[in-house]
């Protein structure tokens, strides 16, 4: 089964790194803009799981697939919005109560505009059956309310459990499931409704059996008082709808806290339980035992990142094992169970593709109180089916000391999963490197395999030796594999073509490119789903019998993204080009291969793949294309998410910063706007950081003029409702290149690419230079702090949303930093905008989450920020938002935040009361613009500012 999403293929690493055996539906899983959420496999057996190289992946994936991070925000990833031609002039607002504001006053809500495309009811999530003849409609709610986020939560080992229902907290569902069958013509037959669950049920996991007759899912409801029951597994018979509980007992419950369940073959389901003998669960005790002690007496060296959550005591471990503790069964569709193993905390369970043996991992003490429990020692054992212990694979220690530098990695076996071409193989990979990136070593990393159960002396077999950090391996047969490895300092990543079970053939560099060069990279192998319900890369057949493979590539271009379908002849590494996205007003691209249901090779004039299409103003829509004559049939048509911004004006602009370096940013104004008539607009800019090791990879072009405008729930681009213009996502490239290290110069490079966009959106004329503000969420709060202490003349105010600001207080990395504070001192004191709250005079606003856990990030970094800019008289306003985390979810703090936004901008930028200096054109433009390129260099006080907020005319460079 899979979800599907248009975004997984612009990833170099092949596609099964992306691809989760379930769908839970975070709230963040999906955006308005892309109801079909993310491409899922089915992970019947051995799917493998995500993977983290020592780069942040998320930096270098597309805004889209960002948006599904658990802990990334809307606020980053927005996209589109509505509204007629603004008035040059907007006019001014009712008087605010001030006293109420300061003191809080309740939740507010935004203006109705922005209300109405925030509550626009969500589209569903489409999942395709494994035979590709059926596809279900995973309906979803809107917003949820914030008396669900206020439920109490333990928050144990990096992990935070909603006990009620011993599952994660803050889980989203969906509302139901119906059901479709795909005709010959691609159009859906009548929706089917699955039936016989309790209404107002809240779905989770919903998975497909191989054989695509029966769906298997999590039901729990709300009780008394609003809480939840525990979790439940229903089945569905597909043909019918017919759902019913698996367990007859009505005291089995789910316990989904890691993984919770998967089919071992099409009647059989292995699932993670709460021990039936479990009782209460701990209390704490009033009186502690004795102090809580660390101790570092062998003198070893831990540095780890600023994580949070962690367990405190002992008492949080008793805690943590009773909640995450599952025991396992077998069950059946027939009623029949079976429990297999001990109780344990099981973090993932991986039935063999023949369905014969079980791989399980768990975790076990002793735990730590300053890492997470990804880190806790952790033990992985084959079982058969039938609940025999075969062996122990391998037992790790805890991992408490793995550098920070980016690249390192755990000691001992990692990443095993089973071979998806074999019926029973396992392969792993071992460092030679200790797992400490700044140890030179050649291999660094070496990649086995090995049969279930061995022979007699039989040793694991080496597939490949590698001299970069393993990447992971794409599998297709005896004769083909690819294995991937990068390289984060150099940025360097390698394809390599091993032969699997011919030892004589020596592998061979298909791909040797840098990560960063976004114009070179040459697409990811296209997968297909084996008898065994795994997935191998598809070898395709032509005329002349050669073998090739497909790659799916982004398509990066000067012009912007043009997605592409290639046939590699993986002999001479020739490609032909046999799709490619319309670039003239559609922004198209391959979703999945649907011509996958059989074994062996496909033959090129058999080829069926499904496409999806959107354009500027079109939402994504989906279609069947088949060859030879590349017929292409629709298959949905959802309606505009919201039409009241369907006219909207979207382009992509290019210009240069003054180094040479080259910067895109996407620019979008309001319906019916025209800058002729209407004149420069107040601006809000939106953007991220990123790090790169060269001004030719920083300058590339990201991304398609032709993609729909996607709007999240704290999207900037809400704020077209109400007449602004929105600079979205400005590169802002940090480059360190050769032996320099990026955020040496960060101050100075996150300058001059803000100086570059705000002169552009000013040089088009609209944008007023009075009446652009800055914000962003995260990095880009750190980043929108740091513009308004080093470049006051840019910006009106800014807006900074969940930011880390003393990094001081992440003295062992951050973002892609990964040197220590004593390590690179004046780079961490520098970078920090509460180093330079005395700078700050321009207003802006702190907002946070009450409950942030993303690392770094802690809500006491916007407290003490906002102390400190109260503590030299700067105009600074913070918001505390009770229960959220790092990302908003709750209706009411997600239209507290708009309100709180928008009266912001409407105040400090629309409606600016700062006076621009009077230019004489033949005696004021020389000084001013000798004065404002000192105070850019500097990161002095304000710039002089234009005198006339009514004046629509273009400004001159000189103003900036």
């Amino acid at each position: 089964m899979f979800l599907l999403h248009k975004a997984y293929q612009r990833f170099s690493l092949p596609l099964h790194h992306f691809a989760p055996h379930k769908l839970p539906l975070s709230s963040s899983s999906s955006s308005p803009s892309s109801p079909l959420g993310f491409l899922r496999l089915p992970r019947k057996k051995n799917a493998a799981r995500p993977m983290k190289s020592g780069a942040d992946s998320s930096a270098a994936a597309s805004s889209r697939l960002s948006r599904l991070a658990p802990f990334a925000s809307g606020a980053e990833n927005g996209a589109g919005d509505r509204n007629g031609s603004p008035p040059p002039s907007p006019p001014p607002r009712p008087r605010e109560d001030e006293d109420n504001l300061a003191v809080g006053g309740g939740y507010r809500l935004p203006p109705k505009e922005i209300q109405d495309i925030v509550d626009a009811p969500p589209l569903p999530v489409l999942s395709f059956s494994p035979h590709r003849d059926k596809i279900l409609f995973l309906k979803r709610r809107s917003l949820p309310p914030l008396s669900e986020l206020a439920r109490p939560e333990e928050k144990l080992a990096g992990v935070r459990i909603d006990g009620n229902y011993n599952a994660r907290s803050r889980m989203s569902f969906y509302t139901g499931i119906g059901i479709h069958s795909l005709m010959e013509d691609g159009s859906l037959g009548p929706e089917k409704e699955v039936h016989g669950y309790p209404d107002g049920a809240k779905i989770n996991f919903v998975t497909w059996s191989q054989d695509g007759r029966h769906l298997s899912f999590s039901v729990r409801f709300d009780e008394e008082d609003n809480i939840s029951s525990k979790l439940r597994v229903w089945v569905a018979d597909v043909e019918s709808g017919r759902a019913r509980p698996l367990f007859q007992s009505p005291d089995i419950y789910l316990n989904a806290i890691f993984d919770s369940f998967v089919w071992v073959n099409d009647s059989t389901l292995l699932v993670c339980t709460i021990p039936s003998s479990r009782g209460a669960p701990p209390k704490k005790p009033l009186v502690p035992s004795g102090p809580k002690i660390q101790s570092n007496e062998q003198q070893n060296v831990i540095q780890v990142r600023t994580f949070q959550d962690l367990l405190k005591d002992e008492y949080d471990a008793d805690l943590f094992d009773y909640y995450a503790t599952s025991q396992l069964i077998l069950a059946s569709l027939d009623g029949s169970v079976k429990p297999i193993g001990p109780p344990a905390v099981y973090t993932s369970v991986d039935p063999s593709p023949d369905e014969k043996y079980l791989l399980f991992t768990s975790i076990h003490r002793p735990y730590s109180f300053t890492v997470p429990c990804g880190r806790f020692p952790k033990k992985v054992e084959l079982w058969t089916v039938d609940g025999k212990f075969v062996r122990e694979i391998c037992d790790l220690p805890l991992a408490e000391d793995i550098p920070i530098a980016f690249n390192s990695v755990r000691k001992g076996k990692r990443s095993i999963n089973w071979r998806p071409d074999k019926p029973s193989t396992l392969y792993w990979v071992e460092t030679q490197d200790g797992g400490d990136a700044k140890v030179e070593v050649s291999p660094r990393d070496i990649v086995y395999t090995e049969r279930a159960e061995p022979l007699n002396g039989e040793q694991p077999e080496i597939l490949h030796k590698l001299d970069l950090r393993y990447g992971g391996v794409s599998w297709c047969d005896d004769t083909f594999a690819l294995v991937y490895e990068s390289w984060y300092k150099t940025r360097r990543t390698r394809t390599w073509v091993v032969s699997p079970d011919h030892r004589d053939v020596n592998p061979r560099i298909l791909f040797d490119r840098s990560s960063e060069d976004a114009y070179s990279d040459p697409g990811s192998p296209m997968l297909r789903r084996t008898e065994a319900g795994t997935y191998v890369i598809a070898k395709i057949k032509k005329e002349d019998e050669k073998t090739y493979i497909l790659l799916n590539g982004a398509g990066a271009t000067p012009e912007g993204n043009v997605p592409f379908l290639d046939l590699l002849d993986i002999n001479t590494g020739n490609k032909e080009r046999i799709w490619e996205s319309d670039k003239e007003k559609y922004y198209e691209t391959v979703v999945a291969l649907m011509s996958d249901q059989t074994d062996g090779e496909l033959y090129l004039d058999q080829l069926k793949i499904l496409i999806s299409r959107e354009s500027k103003t079109e939402n994504t829509q989906y279609y069947l294309e088949t060859w030879p004559d590349k017929k292409r049939s629709q298959i949905t048509n959802f309606p505009h998410p919201y039409p009241q911004l369907a006219s909207l004006h979207k382009e992509m602009v290019r210009y240069q910063r003054k180094d040479g370096v080259q910067l895109t940013a996407t620019l979008y104004l309001p319906p019916g706007y025209d800058p002729s008539k209407d004149g420069p607009l107040p601006c809000l800019v939106w953007s991220y950081p990123g790090e790169f090791k060269s001004k030719d990879a920083a300058g590339q072009v990201r991304g398609s003029p032709n993609e729909f405008a996607g709007i999240g729930p704290t999207s900037p681009l809400l704020w077209l409702a109400r007449g602004f213009a929105i600079l979205s996502g400005p590169t802002i490239p940090i480059i360190g290149e050769g032996d320099e290290e990026a955020n040496d110069r960060y101050v100075e490079q996150l300058v001059s690419s803000a100086e570059a966009a705000v002169e552009e959106v000013i040089r088009r004329g609209v944008a007023h230079p009075a009446r652009i503000a800055i914000g962003g969420h995260s990095y880009g709060a750190f980043m929108t702090a740091n513009l308004l202490a080093h470049a006051p003349h840019l910006f009106s105010c800014g807006i900074a949303r969940s930011g880390a600001y003393n990094r001081t207080l992440t003295p062992f990395g951050f973002q892609n930093e990964d040197r220590t504070l004593w390590e690179a001192t004046n780079t961490y004191v520098e970078m920090s905008p509460f180093m330079s709250a005395n700078k700050i005079k321009k207003p802006i606003l702190l907002i946070h989450g009450e409950e942030d856990n993303n690392s770094g990030t802690l809500t006491m970094q916007s407290d003490r920020f906002f102390t400190a800019l109260k503590g030299h008289g700067s105009l600074c306003r913070l918001v505390i938002l009770p229960f959220e985390s790092h990302g908003y979810s709750a209706r009411e703090s997600i239209m507290h935040v708009l309100w709180e936004t928008d009266r912001w901008l409407q105040k400090y930028c629309v409606n600016n009361s700062s006076k621009l200096a009077d230019l004489d054109a033949s005696t004021g433009a020389a000084s001013v613009d000798s004065e404002n390129k000192a105070l850019s260099s500097s990161g002095g006080g304000p710039a002089q500012e234009c005198s006339n907020l009514g004046d629509s005319h273009w400004s001159p460079r000189s103003l900036l």
